[in-house]
């Protein structure tokens, strides 16, 4: 598995299983010295026709979450675009976007508990320091999953 990150996140995304990683401020993944099956699609910045280069001729391109929101594809455009290609090509273009139902929820739980699956937590805010947050992610100073809490800490089950 190859992860794409800046200089900074290097370790973090080889600590959560990345095999090769590169450092996209130095080199890109798609320039066509590498093709891929299969490229998930998380940050949101790379052109569908950038992604594709990085494809194999039969790949699959899966893009996580919204952005480039507007009114009438309220943040889902580049993921309705991609789907929509992909009638008429031979890469599989799709989209993830998720969705609690409990069973999903319960079995995430599960995995949790067991230690099959372990999240990255980078920093944590309270309520009060959202401004921060919203800040610091913006800039680009946030590694790992970013937490608000909602309650002291000393009410909280976990930690």
């Amino acid at each position: 598995m190859t992860g794409v990150a800046s200089t900074r996140k290097q370790e973090l995304v080889r600590s959560i299983g990345a095999d090769h990683v590169i450092d996209y401020s130095r080199t890109d993944f798609a320039d066509g010295g590498n093709s891929y099956e299969l490229i998930l699609e998380i940050g949101g910045r790379s052109s569908i026709s950038r992604l594709r280069r990085a494809l194999t001729s039969t790949g699959t391109l899966v893009i996580v979450g919204g952005e480039d929101g507007n009114r009438l594809t309220g943040g889902v455009g580049r993921q309705l675009r991609a789907m929509a290609l992909s009638r008429f090509i031979g890469q599989r273009l799709t989209s993830f976007i998720a969705s609690e139902e409990l069973s999903f929820i319960e079995r995430l739980a599960g995995h949790l508990r067991s230690g099959d699956v372990t999240p990255v937590i980078g920093q944590r805010f309270a309520l009060a320091e959202v401004p921060e947050a919203m800040r610091q992610m913006a800039a680009g100073g946030l590694e790992g999953k970013t937490v608000i809490t909602m309650c002291p800490d000393s009410a909280l089950p976990y930690s």
